[in-house]
């Protein structure tokens, strides 16, 4: 029987504003884990560039390597070592890794969502060395994604937050959406 503990996992495709609205979570107490940086911790772990291929490659080979869940399967014993009722899990990819984390705890998904020209403006700013540069990049970065299932986690979620505006609305309404779920 799944824990008491209440699982938010956040979805979304790559410049869709995960992290800015995480960031709430973090200024209100509760923590966030990061899938993302599970595949940038094993990037580095093997000695390669953080590049948008070498991620992208190295996501595909440890699920391809340790099965669809492995990622959610290696961040467990961070979840389970926090003593939050509630914690944020960012980066959600794959049904399997919902399924992962619901055989341990309560969880509710969030997926956040923004339109194609929209998420590659935001990453072309953002800037960080895994971002696409070129419109071509994007695409195959989104291709990747999808391939491994984010799509079905995006479709099935038990929220959705369209994030089209400021990053101040994003935030608000985000905040406004955690504080009615942990209240249920």
């Amino acid at each position: 029987m799944p824990e008491k503990k209440l699982v938010i996992a956040v979805s979304g495709m790559p410049g869709a504003g995960k992290g800015v609205a995480t960031q709430v979570a973090k200024q209100i107490g509760l923590p966030v884990l990061v899938l993302g940086d599970v595949i940038r911790e094993e990037t580095d772990r093997r000695g390669l560039e953080p590049t948008p291929k070498n991620i992208g490659n190295v996501m595909l080979q440890v699920r391809a390597n340790e099965g669809p869940a492995v990622v959610a399967k290696r961040l467990l014993p961070k979840v389970e070592a926090s003593t939050s009722p509630s914690i944020i899990v960012e980066g959600v990819r794959s049904l399997d890794e919902v399924a992962e984390l619901r055989s341990k705890f309560e969880v509710l998904t969030v997926a956040i969502h923004a339109s194609p020209r929209t998420r590659f403006q935001r990453l072309l700013s953002r800037n960080r060395s895994d971002d696409p540069q070129t419109w071509e990049v994007f695409c195959e970065r989104d291709d990747r994604e999808l391939k491994v299932g984010l799509g079905y986690v995006i479709a099935l979620a038990d929220r959705v937050l369209v994030n089209e505006r400021t990053i101040s609305e994003l935030q608000s309404t985000f905040k406004r959406m955690l504080n009615e779920l942990i209240a249920t």
